[in-house]
């Protein structure tokens, strides 16, 4: 069950848990920026064509990226925020498009161990999401999220990944946030998008920043220094989740970035010094939270900004860009780190339309495979605040399921276990009166959402379908 918020420090501005005007905030297009700003929108745009000819350049035969600091999902967002569709990127093709892929990978700073606990775990939304309900066809395939293992599945107070580490909490709200329908409506239930923003906020240092470290109830590790690549991505995280970016902690982790400026360059000064990498993260957070990276706050005194630092580490007409100012070489990583925020994306973008003749948008299974073993994210909401998200397993006797016979299912094999212990009636197709032994009483009564539809009366024969993500509420 998830912890409650601990106090925080006198000196912090009050936090407001609750979500403020949810929306979703897509990435900050940076094409007609104020006449205050250094880098000009041409600038930008000669930066973008030839950051994006690099990291195509990176791409192995088979189509897919991978390699020191490489991996598909960073490779695809970053082509995704500067424009680019994955179908695009080989013209004629596309072996690369029809490679399931898996759980991302982990990237990884050039500088960092390997097995550093701040290992960067991107989701694979972030460069193409796709709808649940789209024709499949050649373009890009992604898994659904009942099949990507997101732990939506195994959280742990609300808390995603490693209980020791804060990071996976975050990426899985970057990758939950991109979770939509083909219209644009949110997917998971919004009781599980509060208690993630509430897990966000609990480990924002006393700085006003993050670490990928777990803070909440520690006033040791809250009073530690923030990290700037995390503060980036946090502030992402809560954006995302439909937090403004006028609410306290957006504004206290803008401030702490704005501290960590240097004034002659516009780099933000990392725990790991001044390098790409960081910066790229920090603008991204920016990017995502509808903040403008090359004015006001952003703008130093001797007239640099955080997107000048990043074209500064271009080679041109190459395009990589290096990992610190000394090197001498691009760096694959830091190349898709600085694309991504130069093109003004966050850590999410919508699929850009591919230009190859023919190529849909958005591809996606239209059905069940009968026999086929699957996955749903299922969410069950008793009114007392404990919250249970699970992934039920189960194979699917046809191209559709039912309600009835996912929660027999979690009753018998979920992830994790416990997620559903009884359901009356057990068997039939009519309404569902008791979920783990709470029954309807009055107006009181269970409730089912699909794919973020309004709730409306559980019924056991209610249609399920491929991916849908199923939120069952007592109210």
């Amino acid at each position: 069950m998830p912890r409650s918020v601990p106090s925080r420090p006198a000196s912090r501005t009050p936090r407001r848990v609750a979500l403020v005007a949810p929306a979703v905030l897509g990435a900050f297009a940076l094409t007609a920026l104020p006449a205050a700003a250094t880098s000009t929108p041409a600038q930008i745009a000669t930066s973008k064509t030839n950051g994006v000819a690099y990291v195509k350049s990176l791409q192995a035969a088979d189509g897919s990226y991978a390699g020191s600091g490489l991996s598909n999902e960073w490779a695809f967002s970053a082509l995704a925020a500067a424009g680019t569709a994955a179908v695009d990127v080989t013209p004629g093709r596309r072996r690369h498009q029809e490679r399931p892929h898996r759980l991302p990978q982990p990237a990884r700073h050039p500088r960092l161990a390997l097995g550093h606990p701040r290992r960067r775990r991107l989701p694979a939304r972030h460069a193409q999401r796709v709808r649940r309900r789209d024709r499949p066809g050649p373009g890009l395939r992604l898994p659904q999220p009942d099949r990507r293992h997101l732990r939506l599945l195994a959280e742990r107070g609300s808390y995603f990944g490693s209980s020791a580490n804060y990071n996976g909490t975050v990426f899985a709200a970057l990758a939950l946030g991109g979770a939509r329908t083909q219209a644009g409506g949110q997917r998971v239930p919004q009781a599980l998008v509060d208690k993630i923003v509430t897990r966000v906020r609990a480990n924002q240092h006393d700085d006003g920043g993050w670490t990928y470290a777990k803070a909440e109830g520690n006033a040791t590790e809250l009073a530690k220094p923030g990290d700037v690549d995390m503060t980036g991505a946090s502030m992402a995280a809560l954006c995302v989740s439909g937090v403004p970016n006028t609410d306290p902690d957006i504004l206290q982790a803008k401030a702490f970035l704005k501290s960590k400026l240097v004034n002659t360059s516009g780099a933000f000064n990392a725990l790991y010094g001044i390098n790409t990498s960081s910066n790229g993260w920090a603008v991204s957070g920016l990017n995502a939270c509808g903040i403008n990276p090359q004015t006001g706050d952003f703008l130093t005194p001797a007239g640099r900004t955080p997107v000048d630092f990043l074209i500064a580490q271009q080679y041109n007409p190459g395009g990589g860009f290096k990992y610190q100012p000394s090197d001498t070489a691009p760096s694959a990583y830091s190349s898709l780190d600085a694309l991504r925020a130069v093109a003004g994306g966050g850590f999410t973008a919508a699929p850009p339309t591919p230009v190859t003749s023919g190529a849909p948008t958005w591809v996606a299974a239209g059905g069940f495979t009968s026999g086929t073993a699957t996955k749903l994210a299922l969410t069950v909401d008793d009114g007392t605040g404990a919250l249970k998200v699970c992934s039920v397993a189960f194979t699917p006797t046809g191209t559709t399921t039912t309600l009835g016979d996912v929660l027999a299912a979690a009753a018998g094999a979920s992830t994790p276990a416990g997620c559903v212990t009884s359901v009356v009636p057990a068997s039939g197709t009519g309404t569902i009166t008791s979920v783990n032994g709470k029954a309807n009483a009055g107006s009181a009564t269970w409730k089912v959402s699909v794919d973020g539809s309004a709730f409306a009366g559980a019924a056991r024969g209610k249609v399920i379908g491929v991916g849908d993500t199923i939120a069952l509420r007592y109210s």
